[in-house]
């Protein structure tokens, strides 16, 4: 008897387990802050050059009219706008700048040294308090783009971790350096301690997340793992939105980046109520700790767990450590495994695309709501929204429809309706902003789909390296999404235009790939390389059918 059936006898989804999951949840919402508040820490709200005959204390972005613009600042080809981070080299008087002079375009301009910016969206930001703008506009993308490489190396690093010390340790271990490191960036002197700081967190994120996942999901009978899976997302998306409620009442970007880690110091009270992993126990060998933590779910789910169940556990625990201890001392599994067959390589290469496209996608458009124009907190918090729906509708149809069905119909919704958006009017801004969250919705429910599809592609010898080189490639995708976004200002529809393009291509190219739906998963590398693979007895029929019909055909044509 494995763990599973032990859970099976708990109660799948008891009451014990459900009073833990839940609270294992809700560090997903202080996760998302840390990931979308990018948005409001960074943002870029209009601004120009300060002019020579402007006091900097006492400027203002609206002191100077738009339609005396042309008359300061040299016209862009290429956005076809005034460019604001040069002005003439003229002597601004009021009569020139009320236009009873002919305006001198064909003076020389000066790069800007000083800015002042708009605020009436935005008090500040770290954008503005540094001027990340003009020559040093990528500076922002790069502090979002370093973010993502947190996540990345998080995962590596609190992945190796959990294993070796706990998932318990591990989370609290996340959750006390984010909480420290979220204060940091809230009170950075300048651009580069803030950028490392955030870039801590992140990693934090992956230790924080994906650990409390992991324990929920260990704890979660077999029929319940869908909707386990797929529920703890939706408290991601539900802190996607309540971080825009933080925009809303919190101005100034320091508070913010305070505001959003405070909520953290409540997860500290978790030392004393959410156990460690009873499976990870087992594993290590420690069966008295987990036979408690067994012992003490089975009281509050009113079940009695019968004693030879326990000595079951115990010889499983061992013959896994045997089976470990077998496999340590054969060579690793690595991911040139899945690219040395010729079957194998083509579908680990298309579930490494699909990966990318889906994580650049979905972050490039989490990203993109304050170039949609409109209200950009209510762009915000619908982008946050849409994912709902997103993954109900995994929960309905993934079983019934099938991942590969799921995953190529989403990215090709995605891309049409994010490439769309190339002939929406510019004064029906409206439809802008529906096009980009039906492609948010779609993207979520593909996000949602490729993990199990590619847990279930992989061959057990090699699915975690699998699931792991394609979460590496995944980030790869959040990495580049930032610096997408910057196109924004040359063509508010052109990143959205890319994504539509990568999602239909990712769609299209995902029909390559086998259905996996009450399929058994691939167990060997052989299995792995066989599987969606025609075979020769189902290839020679089709071949001599067809080769009967040519004859057939010739004959009557002769």
């Amino acid at each position: 008897m494995g763990y599973d059936d032990v859970i099976t006898h708990l109660g799948e989804f008891g009451r014990y387990q459900k009073r833990i999951y839940l609270l294992l949840c809700l560090p997903a919402i202080v996760c998302a802050f840390h990931k979308l508040a990018g948005v409001f820490l960074l943002a870029r709200p209009e601004f120009r050059c300060l002019l020579p005959h402007e006091d900097a204390a006492t400027a203002r972005f609206e002191s100077l009219p738009r339609w005396q613009w042309p008359r300061v600042y040299p016209n862009d080809s290429v956005i076809g706008k005034p460019n604001t981070c040069v002005y003439y080299d003229l002597e601004y008087s009021p009569e020139y700048l009320e236009g009873n002079r002919t305006a001198a375009s064909n003076a020389s301009a000066v790069v800007c040294s000083s800015y002042v910016y708009d605020q009436s969206k935005y008090l500040n930001s770290a954008v503005t308090e540094w001027n990340m703008v003009c020559s040093r506009s990528l500076l922002s993308a790069t502090s979002d783009s370093l973010f993502m490489v947190g996540v990345l190396l998080g995962s590596f690093f609190f992945g190796q971790l959990s294993d070796k010390l706990g998932r318990k340790p591990t989370f609290f271990a996340a959750l006390v350096t984010q909480l420290v490191f979220g204060v940091v960036a809230g009170v950075a002197p300048e651009y580069f301690s803030y950028t490392i700081s955030r870039l801590i967190v992140g990693a934090t994120t992956s230790g924080v997340f994906l650990v409390a996942y992991v324990i929920a999901m260990e704890m979660v009978g077999a029929t319940y793992r869908l909707f386990a899976g797929v529920t703890v997302q939706m408290f991601f998306s539900v802190g996607f939105m309540l971080t825009a409620g933080f925009a809303y009442f919190i101005h100034d970007w320091r508070w913010l980046q305070i505001a959003i880690t405070l909520p953290g110091l409540l997860f500290m009270c978790y030392y004393w109520i959410v156990p460690e992993s009873a499976r990870w126990l087992l594993s290590k060998g420690r069966k008295d700790e987990a036979f408690v933590i067994i012992e003490k779910a089975a009281r509050v789910n009113g079940v009695e767990i019968p004693s030879e169940i326990y000595a079951q556990l115990v010889d499983e625990a061992e013959e896994i450590n045997r089976k470990n201890a077998l496999a340590a001392a054969q060579p690793a599994a690595s991911v040139f495994d899945l690219l040395r067959y010729p079957n194998l390589r083509r579908k680990t290469l298309l579930i490494f695309f699909d990966w990318f496209v889906n994580s650049g996608v979905y972050y490039g458009l989490s990203w993109n709501t304050n170039n949609l124009g409109g209200n950009q907190l209510l762009n915000f918090v619908i982008s946050g929204a849409v994912e709902i729906p997103g993954y109900l509708l995994l929960l309905f149809t993934l079983n019934r429809w099938g991942r590969r069905t799921i995953l190529c119909g989403t990215m090709l919704v995605a891309g049409a309706s994010l490439l769309l958006t190339i002939v929406v009017p510019s004064d029906m801004n409206w439809l802008l902003i529906a096009c980009a969250m039906i492609g948010k919705l779609a993207i979520t429910s593909s996000y949602g789909t490729v993990y199990i599809f590619t847990a279930e592609q992989f061959p057990t010898v090699v699915r975690n390296v699998g699931l792991g080189a394609s979460s590496m490639v995944a980030r790869v995708g959040g990495i580049l999404a930032p610096y997408l976004n910057l196109l924004g200002e040359i063509w508010r529809p052109l990143p959205l235009v890319i994504c539509g393009a990568l999602s239909l291509t990712a769609g299209l190219l995902s029909l390559l790939l086998p259905e996996t739906l009450n399929k058994p998963m691939p167990e060997t590398i052989a299995d792995g390389e066989n599987f969606g693979k025609k075979s020769k007895q189902t290839e020679e029929p089709h071949a001599e059918e067809l080769h009967s019909m040519l004859n057939g055909k010739s004959t009557k044509e002769g």
